[in-house]
């Protein structure tokens, strides 16, 4: 498992993307629409941030964040949350772009997110 990536809700994803662009020196990777929701990944060297607006969750009394991991396997991540009484919040998930995602809550209610991008299919 490693970091993917970070990500952050905002209320106007085109002027959030051009402040991470101009002001971070980010480069759009691609953009993923799933349902109403758009998504833009913004990468550096090191770094990837996604960029998340119009999937009916208000950003006015906080921001929706949330970390995400990289895996082998969405399938193992899936039994290993399961066995341990834990059900996924919303997925898995198969993406435009052939990656396959879960999303799951910890023990203080943060989001976590796992991606698979290549291998094994759920």
């Amino acid at each position: 498992m490693r970091f993917h990536h970070f990500a952050n809700e905002v209320k106007d994803l085109e002027t959030s993307v051009a402040f991470y662009k101009e002001l971070f020196g980010l480069q759009e990777e691609q953009q993923i629409v799933i349902g109403e929701e758009k998504n833009v990944f913004l990468v550096s060297d090191h770094f990837r941030l996604e960029l998340t607006s119009g999937g009916g969750q208000s950003v006015d009394l906080h921001q929706a964040v949330h970390i995400c991991f990289e895996v082998n396997s969405i399938k193992e991540v899936i039994y290993r949350f399961n066995k341990n009484g834990i059900a996924a919040l919303e997925g898995p998930i198969k993406l435009e772009n052939d990656w396959q995602t879960v999303f799951f809550e910890g023990p203080n209610h943060e989001v976590i997110e796992f991606l698979q991008v290549n291998g094994e299919r759920v």
